[in-house]
């Protein structure tokens, strides 16, 4: 059986995805840390899908480091605009786009449409590399049932969260605690499999 590593390398260099990741996974006695830590050249993302992505990203920086890598890929799905942004969610207003930049083009294409046409998902797929040629990666994908208001109503979280409107906890994304957050979301549900899967194959840990 695999000896679990002390210290994984998040395929991303954005922190506040590494402050959500870290917190999800604290139960265990590892150290996630950011690509760029390691001054690695991102991966050029021109799969279709964001298993695709996900996968691409996690094996680039396994092959730049030489150590495991844990990589998500995750965006939003509008059903009103056949699926979009989907894995385009990060530079759907261009590829050097801010989260308000994306969020303020969403809401302009869906100026005027009815409440009851809002409906999305925010999808993630989680990827994790025991090394470079890993033929058997851990893939573990969630998603999120919402719809998508038409002014943004809250500070926290990050993306679309603003404008992201939960109706279980009938508040949006960027209004709940990260606690809260981790419960219901695409990723912390992609994570508690993903935390499921490397106990597996690693068979826990002390």
């Amino acid at each position: 059986m695999p000896i679990q590593p002390d210290e994984i390398i998040l395929a991303s260099g954005n922190q506040k995805k590494l402050k959500e990741l870290s917190h999800i996974l604290n139960t265990y006695k590892l150290r996630i840390v950011p690509q760029s830590e390691y001054e690695v050249v991102d991966a050029v993302e021109d799969g279709l899908t964001f298993v695709e992505n996900a996968i691409k990203k996690a094996r680039n920086a396994c092959a730049q480091t030489g150590k495991p890598a844990i990589s998500d890929d995750s965006g939003i799905e509008v059903d009103y605009l056949h699926g979009s942004p989907g894995i385009y969610s990060a530079r759907y207003a261009g590829e050097s786009a801010t989260d308000e930049e994306n969020l303020q083009k969403l809401l302009t294409a869906l100026k005027g449409v009815p409440r009851d046409k809002r409906s999305a998902r925010y999808q993630c797929v989680i990827v994790y590399m025991r090394h470079a040629e890993d033929p058997t990666p851990i893939i573990a994908q969630a998603a999120w049932e919402g719809l998508i208001m038409d002014e943004k109503l809250g500070e926290g979280g990050f993306g679309y969260d603003p404008i992201f409107y939960c109706p279980q906890q009938q508040r949006s994304a960027a209004q709940l605690s990260p606690d809260e957050k981790a419960r219901v979301s695409h990723r912390g549900k992609a994570l508690r499999q993903f935390q499921l899967l490397f106990s597996q194959l690693y068979g826990g840990r002390e």
